[in-house]
């Protein structure tokens, strides 16, 4: 069964920096990649950290130069490394990954770490 537990969300004053966790069980992070969405009120989910197929790091212009995504396989762990909050980067934050079987895609994500960013 796969989980994916964030961790790491909270309150922080414009220009502050947050580290969030997800932590994978059921996968092998090194055969499934995760990345990181984020949701703000209002709005729809989008996409702001993911690993390429080449293993490379990419950022949607919103984020880039602020957030750095990175991984741990052995932990089983990515993490998003947040600098320079503006207050637009609050939102729910959620890891997700895709499982393929038989020849179908399954998304799996987790709960979700609030991150609000105070101006």
């Amino acid at each position: 069964q796969v989980q994916l537990v964030e961790s790491g969300g909270g309150l922080v004053q414009a220009g502050g920096s947050l580290r969030l966790s997800c932590a994978a069980s059921g996968i092998i992070l090194s055969i499934n990649p995760m990345d990181w969405y984020r949701q703000a009120p209002g709005k729809q989910r989008e996409l702001v950290a993911y690993f390429t197929n080449s293993g490379s790091t990419n950022y949607p212009d919103a984020v880039r130069g602020r957030f750095t995504i990175s991984r741990d396989n052995a932990k089983n762990t990515i993490y998003l490394q947040m600098n320079s909050l503006k207050p637009e980067d609050t939102a729910v934050y959620y890891c997700h990954t895709t499982i393929w079987s038989r020849g179908m895609p399954r998304d799996y994500w987790g709960r979700g770490t609030q991150v609000t960013v105070s101006s």
